[in-house]
């Protein structure tokens, strides 16, 4: 495997990790919320719909970072990192993703798109157990759920 081969394929291991790990931690509270509030009564529905609302942002980009994780094991399959990249970039306009551009983006300018698309998701994720735990410590009134 040449260099670029290793680059992308690492960068598709740990975007697919990445996601992974982050739809989960974010199903967590969606499973969790209703069963630890119990009989203590509801906190405010807008608090719940913001969670849910960042809890699906955060399934969304998961589902984003999964496809950019495939793109990149597309592209290290090809012998040479311009036939990859050109691989990935005719499979998106074939699935009118994306228009053709003149120049297409390197490989290296790619995975910085899809690290900004991973802080994304992270900063929902930390927004959306942020609200978990306030909407958790208003339905428990500060007691403990022992």
């Amino acid at each position: 495997m040449t260099q670029w081969n290793t680059t992308a394929s690492a960068a598709a291991r740990n975007l697919g990790r990445n996601s992974i790990f982050c739809g989960l931690t974010a199903l967590l509270p969606l499973i969790v919320g209703p069963i630890t509030v119990g009989n203590r009564g509801l906190a405010p529905p807008l608090g719940w719909l913001l969670m849910l609302v960042f809890c699906v942002i955060v399934l969304a980009l998961a589902i984003h970072l999964l496809f950019d994780a495939l793109l990149f094991r597309l592209a290290a399959s090809h012998e040479t990192e311009t036939a990859g990249l050109a691989a990935v970039d005719d499979l998106l306009s074939r699935m009118q993703l994306r228009k053709p551009d003149g120049i297409p983006p390197d490989l290296e300018r790619r995975i910085a798109g899809s690290r900004r698309i991973v802080w994304r998701q992270r900063f929902a994720l930390a927004v959306s157990l942020v609200i978990f735990s306030i909407l958790l410590l208003d339905a428990i009134d500060g007691q403990p759920l022992c």
